[in-house]
């Protein structure tokens, strides 16, 4: 199993709109990647490690598929739509990384 984490850095005059991305945007994946998409998981940043330290991400988005392979089948013919609504909810520039599951 993969894990593809889109992360949104953050920054003191970051732009999130965090119900557009829970409500309208990952279910707008969900559906558009089908079966491939086994799991999603959305983080919003509160804090980082240090007292009174802002998050270094303001919201992650975690999406899990059984390999590599399968994420990139169903991410690929829908790329336009998706990242097309990113202006909808954020002017962050994501950072995705693909992780294998291990626990």
């Amino acid at each position: 199993m993969i894990k593809v984490s889109v992360m949104y850095p953050n920054s003191s005059d970051v732009k999130f709109d965090i119900d557009y991305y829970c409500n309208t945007h990952m279910p707008m994946v969900a559906e558009l990647l089908g079966d491939a998409l086994k799991d999603s998981a959305v983080d919003y940043g509160m804090a980082g490690g240090a007292p009174g330290e802002a998050p270094a991400f303001v919201a992650m988005g975690h999406m899990t598929y059984e390999s590599v392979e399968a994420f990139q089948k169903a991410f690929g013919p829908n790329a336009k739509q998706i990242l097309s609504d990113l202006p909808n909810f954020t002017d962050a520039q994501p950072v995705i990384q693909i992780s294998e599951i291990k626990l």
